[in-house]
């Protein structure tokens, strides 16, 4: 049986309610199983193997089942199955090297995990297998460790060849082991780690205990490194990271053949007030998650709004975050492109958000069809040179490649060189003939260049960065985005900016742009593109009529 079949045959007729990003996942991987392209291959034996293992040797630990046969449910069949049956056609290595399985509490991770742990350690073939379970503290860690070793203890196939010694579970037909981690461990350097599983992703607040795990699995042909978590307080911290990371390979934002997201959520914080919904961040709820006692909870909680909150994040994974979305990712999805000649010698309107080394530097021009009055985007982005690689490593996004794609520049040094976005401008409409007759600016740190912009000829117009100001643009380019009128040729990094995009209502009902996930995550391309809507607000028949 095909068991990602299976799931995906449950998804499409509604007995398995699953988030939006979860089923759009799994659409990714039946496609590639009936439609196999490329690199990777399916197999189901690889895929079986693990599944087999686990329900053929691994014991329930704990409970009302403790002591019987670890039965797997079909979500965590079928995400076994994605991990592990996805292989190289000319090699036979698995395509999966990293995942993050993003589920809320009580929903058996813990013990699918461990029994993958074992597999790992036994029946992989690799010889010295070194897996590790790693948590911000030992405590944590030894969750997952101790529910291997209850697996080991109850199997009498498992304990007659496991040994356990003071700080590992040890295999010596193949010398593997199995070991608890954490970032107090003292020195982590020198592993050679075949599996690491890192537990509770949410409470490890800096980078280094995921960079040197994930470090440690170079010299493996076949590394895993799995990620389990729910949803967590802790904000700038890994957890955000590899969340955004995750979400930007399902939506398509960027790809990254090695990396499984799994992520198991409501999609909607009001979800959480509908009982049929509560399934898409609970894919166990009425076997190994009681319904029973989840109605209990929020019963309790409806009247108290801290109990409410916790039960949001670690019930449901909702985020604690800054604000609300904006758009959904079908709003401000537009594959359509065009060739900029197609507005040679054109009026247009442009727009900058500038940045020191941090953020995105982001230059745009907005010209119209006067007969359609469809909207066309170009930009540009700027990132300081000196930051390049450490972008690359740590906030996992793919600036290497936009860079070769012409879509990013460099900055020379470690700061962001204005002269530079003046240049672009230049040479826009020196080489097309695409001159803006306003370009709309943020006043920030600004005041050098828009001299020099003034110097080149460019009619600068400050942009207030108030509701007053933004919201009614605002208002019509989520209009035009939803409606399809705005091509901005299928840019990535425009498209990353807008799904970063949350969105803060005051009283009045005026909004403005903010951040909607990590502060890390980017949304100075949405903002130096509504800089250009206020221009199109304010001169919107003038600018038709210049067309």
């Amino acid at each position: 049986m095909n068991y990602i079949l299976e799931y995906w045959k449950a998804i499409e007729c509604g007995k398995c309610v699953v988030s939006a990003r979860v089923k759009k996942q799994y659409g990714k991987l039946v496609e590639r199983i009936r439609n196999p392209k490329g690199r990777y291959i399916f197999d189901e034996r690889r895929a079986k193997t693990p599944i087999e293992f686990i329900e053929t040797f691994c014991k329930q630990s704990s409970g009302e089942w403790g002591g019987r046969p670890l039965k797997l449910e079909l979500f965590q069949k079928a995400f076994i199955s994605a991990l592990f049956g996805f292989v190289d056609k000319e090699t036979g290595l698995r395509q999966y090297r990293e995942a993050m399985f993003y589920v809320a509490r009580k929903n058996g991770k813990s013990t699918v995990l461990a029994g993958i742990a074992l597999y790992m350690m036994i029946a992989d073939r690799e010889p010295s297998a070194d897996i590790y379970c790693v948590a911000t503290k030992r405590d944590q860690a030894r969750v997952i460790f101790d529910e291997v070793h209850k697996m080991v203890q109850q199997s009498k196939s498992l304990y007659k060849h496991i040994r356990k010694r003071k700080a590992d579970l040890y295999f010596p037909a193949t010398f593997s082991r199995f070991e608890a981690l954490s970032r107090d461990s003292g020195s982590l350097d020198g592993l050679n780690a075949h599996c690491v599983i890192i537990d509770e992703l949410h409470g490890i607040k800096d980078r280094n205990l995921y960079e040197v795990m994930k470090q440690s699995q170079s010299a493996r042909r076949q590394p895993l490194l799995i990620m389990i978590t729910t949803a967590g307080t802790v904000r700038e911290c890994i957890f955000d990271d590899m969340y955004s990371y995750a979400c930007n390979i399902v939506d398509g934002v960027f790809e990254d053949e090695t990396f499984l997201p799994i992520l198991y959520e409501l999609d909607n914080r009001a979800e959480w007030a509908q009982p049929e919904m509560w399934q898409k961040a609970n894919p166990a709820l009425g076997t190994i998650k009681k319904l029973e006692d989840l109605q209990t909870k929020i019963a309790r909680a409806q009247n108290n709004p801290v109990d409410l909150k916790g039960i949001l994040i670690k019930d449901f994974n909702v985020r604690d975050t800054v604000g609300n979305a904006w758009l959904t990712l079908d709003d401000i999805t537009n594959e359509e492109t065009f060739n900029l000649e197609r507005f040679r010698g054109a009026f247009a309107i442009g727009g900058a958000d500038l940045s020191g080394s941090r953020d995105l530097t982001c230059a745009t021009l907005l010209m119209i069809d006067k007969e359609t009055e469809q909207r066309f985007v170009t930009q540009m982005y700027w990132i300081p040179e000196d930051t390049l690689e450490r972008r690359v490593n740590e906030e996992k996004l793919p600036y290497d490649k936009w860079l070769e794609r012409g879509l990013v520049r460099l900055c020379k040094g470690n700061t962001i060189d204005y002269k530079d976005v003046t240049a672009w401008f230049v040479e826009v409409a020196n080489e097309y003939g695409i001159y803006p007759a306003w370009v709309y600016y943020d006043n920030w740190s600004a005041r050098y260049w828009v001299e020099e912009m003034k110097a080149n000829g460019f009619n600068m117009v400050r942009c207030i960065q108030g509701a007053k100001t933004l919201s009614l643009p605002m208002q019509f380019l989520g209009a035009d985005l939803q409606a399809k009128k705005v091509n901005y040729n299928n840019n990535p990094i425009l498209r990353w900016c807008l799904s970063n995009t949350g969105v803060h209502t005051d009283r009045n009902g005026n909004i403005v742009p903010i951040k909607n996930q990590a502060a890390k995550q980017r949304i100075d391309g949405t903002a130096s593109l509504l800089n250009c809507y206020v221009g199109l607000y304010e001169h919107y028949n003038e600018f038709l009529e210049a067309q």
